[in-house]
């Protein structure tokens, strides 16, 4: 996997408005929102896709999306909110590092795209 500009935030050289980190995650405002909410949550590992991800990031994949949980909670998304999280070119994904998106504080209406 070439390198990111997910993996220029994760090493500190690109700054970002953090909201959550841990030992295995980072969680960021995006730069574009596309709700009042808008928080990226990344893996520090670098996994280019969902469709990359090997039965050794079992642990991983499930200590990201309680990530996710965590970092709505500590927002305050107690209404709820969308997780989306894009695999490949044809699925929107555009930078090749895999993350979740929290979409939040809006109704958000079906189906999505």
């Amino acid at each position: 996997m070439s390198d990111t500009i997910f993996g220029k935030i994760i090493r500190g050289e690109i700054p970002v408005d953090l909201v959550y980190e841990d030992d295995l995650t980072l969680a960021f405002k995006d730069i574009n929102p596309q709700a009042p909410i808008h928080i990226l949550v990344i893996p520090k590992k670098p996994i280019s896709k969902l469709d990359e991800a090997t039965i050794e990031d079992q642990a991983l994949l499930g200590h990201l999306l309680l990530s996710v949980k965590k970092v709505a909670q500590q927002v305050g998304l107690s209404n709820g909110y969308r997780v989306v999280c894009n695999n490949g070119v044809d699925g929107g994904q555009t930078v090749d590092h895999l993350h979740f998106h929290i979409l939040g504080d809006r109704l958000m209406s079906w189906p999505p795209g």
